[in-house]
């Protein structure tokens, strides 16, 4: 009996179960067992055309009566996911908004921007060296005289005066 008062923290603290228990059904009796809610338990989603639905889908499956309850209930774990599914959205969206830029805990490893304009600028290069290269072309067959007055060359005559306009 002594190790069972030890541990019985109920009985440490000096109170005494029956006698509780006894004040709780007495006073409040016919409040033990009850559920109270504290606004109106109004659906979701709007409750005839949800209604309708469901029975739609019952009598595929042979049901022909469904309860209000059930309305209720459904509307009520719809309104559930849809509020877990935009907190996980926003979760997601703060992440992505995140900048580990400036984070002393993460190095970076790649510049893809840079690489790219690094390439950009290498095109560019080439580009412009194509260019002159068929620049000088043209001018030097503008530049040569020949006897013969070759078609192809006559082209090029013309292109390296459009070109040096």
């Amino acid at each position: 009996r002594d190790d069972d008062d030890i541990n019985d923290v109920a009985s440490m603290a000096g109170v005494n179960l029956n006698e509780e228990s006894a004040r709780i059904m007495a006073t409040n009796s016919d409040l033990v067992g009850t559920q109270i809610q504290s606004c109106k338990d109004e659906p979701f989603l709007a409750a005839i055309p949800l209604h309708k639905r469901i029975l739609e889908t019952a009598k595929k499956l042979g049901i022909t009566d469904v309860p209000a309850e059930v309305v209720t209930f459904i509307s009520h774990a719809t309104q559930n996911r849809l509020r877990t599914v935009i907190e996980k959205v926003t979760v997601i969206t703060q992440h992505r908004m995140e900048s580990y830029k400036d984070d002393e805990w993460y190095e970076q490893a790649t510049d893809v921007r840079a690489q790219l304009k690094f390439f950009e600028q290498l095109e560019r290069l080439e580009k412009q060296r194509k260019d002159e290269q068929e620049r000088e072309i043209l001018l030097k067959a503008a530049k040569s005289r020949s006897r013969q007055e070759d078609p192809e060359q006559a082209r090029l005559k013309q292109k390296a005066k459009e070109v040096s306009r």
